[in-house]
């Protein structure tokens, strides 16, 4: 019993050292952000942030559509349905709902647990891609003059030091040749310090060029974050009003959305965190599909939209020559018809297939492992458009598609 007592009280005294090395690291290098992070994951029986971290921060509304527009339920809604081995898959993953939409039509509709229609969850990076529609809103609109602006001529930070070379393209190819830290799990990344901290502004205005823009992408939120910032200078109006305006009262939307804030009447964490329905997400798919335009209205111009989908000619962390990714959306060319997807770190899916009409959204706390040259085996052309893409995506697209051939039988 002594001896129990005795391993109890070094334990406790371990981990009381522990805390004070802790705060004492967290006051020298002033990474006060990780408090709030230990409190909204750790603490809150989490390891890191998930889909339902609305109320955890402050946030700006965005208001629905004063003439919302219901998605009409196929006459064969949910006749396919996933087998058995998809299903244990999908809740491996966590999932939370799959929609497949065609036209008009909602074809399947599946929930789990508490989700439903109407609950709102994190886009995570999926929201990169609805700043890169409000980027090709700012150009029709001559808010902006072009994507090879230099970024200086928005945000002054940008005006010297090797970053007066950077263009809002640079931006959108994920190519902009800055020292921003991308990481998912490291507490001490700027991802973590953007997620949880307070400053936005000043951690990427903060950042350093290190390599020659445009040549090589490097996925950085940073880069989304400093688009959402030329967005609102060019504009004069904050991403969530300037999102309202122009795309969310305009598709129909059901649902208020929201986008997470840094701070109360901070910034919106343009590089993430938008909160939405999975119908109204669904609603963002469509319009892509759309080439911009919403029934016969163009939203964004087919223009913008085209030259979105392209693929930039650089190296990829991927491949050599790049398959993967266009302005701020992912592509896959290796079906028959070419896919173009916004995806978040869990699992967040919204894929258009436009010669199709086909549009899935997957939400949940999970996402598939992204397939990788070395697992390929073989370096063909094939099989390099592959790379870069998580397994799940295949797996989505496979059953969207197969939820539409089986109707048309």
């Amino acid at each position: 019993m002594r001896f129990i007592t005795k391993l109890f009280k070094r334990l406790i005294c371990t981990i009381v050292i522990l805390l004070i090395i802790a705060n004492v690291f967290i006051v020298v290098t002033g990474r006060f952000y990780l408090y709030k992070g230990i409190a909204y994951t750790y603490l809150s029986g989490e390891t890191g942030p998930t889909i339902y971290d609305l109320e955890k921060f402050p946030n700006a509304r965005i208001k629905k559509s004063v003439t919302p527009v219901d998605w009409r339920l196929s006459p064969y809604f949910n006749k396919v349905k996933l087998t058995n081995s998809q299903e244990k898959y999908f809740e491996n993953l966590e999932t939370k709902a799959i929609l497949v939409f065609q036209n008009n039509h909602i074809l399947y509709e599946r929930y789990w647990d508490d989700h439903t229609s109407s609950t709102l969850s994190n886009s995570f990076s999926a929201a990169k891609t609805v700043v890169s529609l409000l980027v090709g809103i700012a150009i029709d609109q001559n808010k902006i003059k072009s994507l090879d602006d230099k970024v200086g001529e928005y945000l002054p930070a940008f005006n010297s030091n090797g970053k007066e070379k950077i263009t809002i393209r640079h931006l959108l190819m994920m190519s902009s040749g800055l020292d921003w830290e991308e990481s998912g799990k490291n507490p001490l990344s700027d991802n973590a310090a953007s997620y949880y901290g307070e400053n936005l502004y000043d951690l990427v205005m903060d950042q350093n060029a290190i390599e020659t823009p445009g040549k090589r992408f490097n996925y950085q939120s940073g880069n989304s974050q400093l688009l959402g910032y030329i967005v609102e200078t060019a504009t004069g109006l904050s991403l969530n009003e300037y999102a309202q305006q122009n795309i969310w009262s305009k598709i129909g939307t059901k649902e208020d959305a929201y986008w997470s804030l840094d701070s109360k009447d901070g910034d919106e964490k343009a590089f993430c965190c938008m909160y939405a329905s999975p119908r109204d997400f669904g609603r963002l798919g469509k319009l892509i599909s759309q080439h911009g335009k919403w029934g016969d209205k163009p939203i964004i111009s087919e223009k913008y939209i085209k030259e979105m989908f392209q693929n930039p000619v650089m190296e990829t962390e991927y491949t050599k020559d790049n398959y993967q990714y266009g302005l701020h959306i992912w592509t896959y060319l290796g079906d028959d018809n070419p896919i173009y997807y916004c995806r978040g770190i869990l699992g967040q899916y919204v894929i258009s297939i436009p010669d199709e009409n086909i549009v899935i959204v997957r939400l949940g706390s999970k996402r598939g492992k992204t397939v990788t040259i070395d697992k390929l085996k073989e370096n063909s052309l094939e099989k390099q458009y592959k790379a870069g893409h998580p397994e799940d995506f295949f797996e989505l697209v496979s059953f969207g598609q197969k939820v539409v051939k089986e109707l048309k039988k």
